[in-house]
């Protein structure tokens, strides 16, 4: 079987360190899990480019929510984008979308010239759009790598034969990587369409805190059930994903 590339999204320091360290071949760098992804510190990056040895694509948004960005939050991407080259940056993740749910290609056009040539990939803004048919030609034509899609619903598995769909029509054109709820017993069939050269997956895990003392008056999460529990990686999930991809 051809090893087919495993991405994960990470959230914290200690999470980039230890999916390194467990095999995982690429990262995607975000903040705010609880908001799906947003633009990371420049001091973060830097600090995990000093720790690990594979990729690190950078989220660049500005915001949750939708993906219909204000002049100043492009300018302000496109800001990001310049900063994070300078401190490792190996390639961008961001999607832009106009008012109808489609690609704003000349949006996109504007931050893939940005990035300097360093490859990018379309996000589950893809997944907001419109028309997965027309969205796919539209990425390609500005110039993207891949699209990171769930086939246009809450995770992979609701949206597999969207996806499958896409593996197909996408062909060697571009790469189509399932990701957002990503299970490892997917990959069998998704590798069936002959086209599947990347998947994501999070491999997310919660570890208690080691803080000794907690407020019991004060909520810092405004999800309950993640209070006093810090986001990293499972070790168990990444070797799971690793022996069904071949790697």
């Amino acid at each position: 079987m051809t090893k087919i590339l495993l991405e994960a999204p990470v959230f914290t320091v200690e999470a980039a360190i230890k999916a390194s360290e467990y095999g995982i071949d690429r990262l995607e760098l975000c903040a705010d899990f609880l908001e799906g992804g947003e633009t990371p510190s420049a001091g973060t990056l830097k600090h995990i480019k000093s720790k690990v040895d594979i990729p690190v694509f950078v989220m660049i948004r500005p915001r949750g929510g939708d993906f219909v960005y204000t002049n100043d939050e492009l300018q302000a991407m496109h800001e990001d984008i310049r900063i994070l080259k300078k401190y490792g940056a190996d390639g961008f993740v961001f999607g832009v979308l106009t008012p109808q749910g489609e690609v704003n290609i000349g949006a996109c056009e504007q931050l893939i010239d940005a990035a300097g040539g360093m490859p990018c990939t379309f996000h589950r803004a893809f997944d907001a759009s419109r028309n997965f048919e027309k969205s796919l030609e539209a990425v390609i034509e500005c110039g993207f790598r891949r699209i990171l899609t769930s086939g246009g619903k809450n995770t992979v598995t609701e949206g597999l034969d969207v996806i499958k769909r896409l593996l197909y029509k996408a062909g060697n054109r571009i790469n189509i990587m399932p990701g957002g709820g990503m299970k490892a017993e997917l990959v069998e069939d998704l590798s069936a369409t002959g086209n599947l050269r990347e998947v994501h997956a999070s491999c997310k895990a919660w570890r208690a805190s080691s803080s000794e003392y907690w407020n019991e008056n004060l909520a810092l999460s405004a999800v309950p059930e993640h209070q006093e529990k810090v986001l990293t990686i499972s070790k168990e999930e990444v070797e799971r994903f690793l022996q069904v991809l071949g790697n």
